[in-house]
């Protein structure tokens, strides 16, 4: 039997996406997905908590990330500038799209706040780590792809096109994700015309700028509301953030009674306690943690002698969440309103430590509405206008859709709904008079 010629991955959002055997570049990819630190994306759930509010949110970073590569491909293809795409360049390009990921802890974004470093950094370092397969993998086909891609999370990368279709307001991340999202969760705000967004992708001549065609305005205004609504109904949904406060306050307990000796269920030595413990994780220790382990100890929490850990616990595991309700008040009377919902936390007897939790979408990467970066102008997005060949302006000097997409305000407070009755009389106390 002949050898496989390709690798073919079948996607829900891309129909199929081949990889050849006999191209380098593709062969390099292929390589990579196979190494552990690419497989262990499986296990990383992309959307977090989100199934407790989208049942379908099952899919994985694994997923999300071959199609993020994907896509870089066929923009990639695209521009088709030969000065520009050396093999080389396309190796460094693709990889990056492909890897971007693979720092990500459980649960997503949620973990980075319990580990305290964000995922970009722990994905170059896995890059940089020479006992790492990824490592192995780059450095056979060039000994400094490894730095390449480094340098190309960091913005320092020439050409610099291939850093802003890795991460800018109009890049391969983003327009994998809506879409995938949107899919996966049924909501229907993230989808978007992505195939006239790549017809009319262009690059400047000097090849440091991408612009969308004058054709394909119309296109972007519509990707950028989708984003827009995607953040506001899907990433900011309210269940989904009441479950990562719970998740949150879950591990803050296990924290403190580690250090106080009183955590019963916990594996001596394992990389999960030296994480509760704060301590700095090297790579390898790092990439064990997946949501697995996290769900293990969470299940097995729920037995601990501890009243309140066993009871946030309980209430994860069988999706008995928190309550929230919109803070939209003055800051004083937010203030007082706190204070409020707090005495009451307390006075149903649960520690308001734990059972009372400020949620802000300032926590939130990527904030979903565009807005103009003048200190970086890399990420912007730039289109085309008046017809081909005209002038190559900012999107939101032409688009009045755009400059209509201003900021939100997203501030909650979470408590025990065992208490939502008494805390929405103690708002009505708090509002201000009319």
């Amino acid at each position: 039997m002949a050898p496989p010629t390709e690798r073919l991955y079948r996607d829900p959002v891309h129909n199929i996406i081949a990889l050849s055997y006999d191209d380098p570049v593709e062969r390099l990819l292929i390589d990579l997905v196979d190494s552990p630190e690419f497989q262990r994306l499986r296990r990383i759930k992309q959307l977090g908590l989100a199934l407790f509010t989208y049942q379908g949110a099952e899919h994985s970073r694994f997923t999300h990330s071959l199609g993020v590569m994907h896509v870089m491909r066929r923009v990639l293809q695209r521009i088709g500038r030969d000065d520009l795409l050396s093999d080389r360049v396309r190796a460094i390009a693709l990889s990056s799209a492909l890897l971007h990921d693979i720092g990500h802890g459980p649960f997503s974004h949620v973990i980075e706040k319990v580990l305290e470093v964000a995922h970009e950094q722990r994905t170059v370092d896995i890059l940089l780590d020479p006992q790492t397969r990824v490592h192995e993998v780059l450095s056979r086909f060039d000994s400094d792809l490894p730095r390449d891609i480094a340098s190309v999370y960091r913005y320092e990368f020439q050409p610099a096109f291939v850093s802003q279709l890795v991460s800018s307001q109009l890049d391969v991340d983003r327009c994998d994700y809506l879409l995938r999202d949107a899919l996966m969760t049924g909501a229907k705000y993230g989808n978007y015309d992505l195939e006239w967004i790549l017809r009319h992708i262009r690059l400047d001549a000097t090849g440091s700028r991408l612009f969308v065609g004058a054709k394909g305005v119309y296109a972007v205004e519509e990707y950028l509301q989708s984003r827009f609504y995607m953040f506001r109904q899907v990433y900011f949904h309210r269940t989904l953030r009441a479950a990562e406060a719970l998740l949150l306050s879950i591990i803050r307990r296990a924290v403190e009674l580690l250090a106080a000796s009183e955590l019963r269920f916990h594996i001596p030595g394992s990389v999960f306690e030296r994480m509760l413990q704060g301590r700095e994780l090297p790579v390898l220790e790092y990439l064990e943690l997946d949501d697995y382990d996290l769900m293990f100890h969470i299940k097995q929490w729920q037995r601990e002698p501890d009243p309140i850990l066993s009871d946030l616990s309980l209430r994860f595991v069988d999706r008995r969440l928190f309550k929230t309700i919109d803070v939209d008040l003055e800051r004083d009377d937010e203030a007082e309103l706190a204070e409020r919902v707090c005495g009451v936390v307390a006075d149903a007897g649960f520690d308001p430590e734990y059972y009372f939790v400020v949620d802000s979408a300032s926590d939130v990467p990527y904030y979903g509405y565009y807005a103009p970066d003048e200190a970086d102008a890399r990420s912007n997005i730039y289109v085309e206008t008046g017809g081909p060949g005209g002038e190559v302006r900012e999107i939101s000097e032409v688009s009045h859709v755009v400059k209509g997409m201003v900021s939100y305000r997203l501030h909650r407070f979470c408590f025990p709904p065992e208490v939502a009755d008494a805390v929405a009389i103690a708002r009505d106390r708090t509002r201000p008079s009319p």
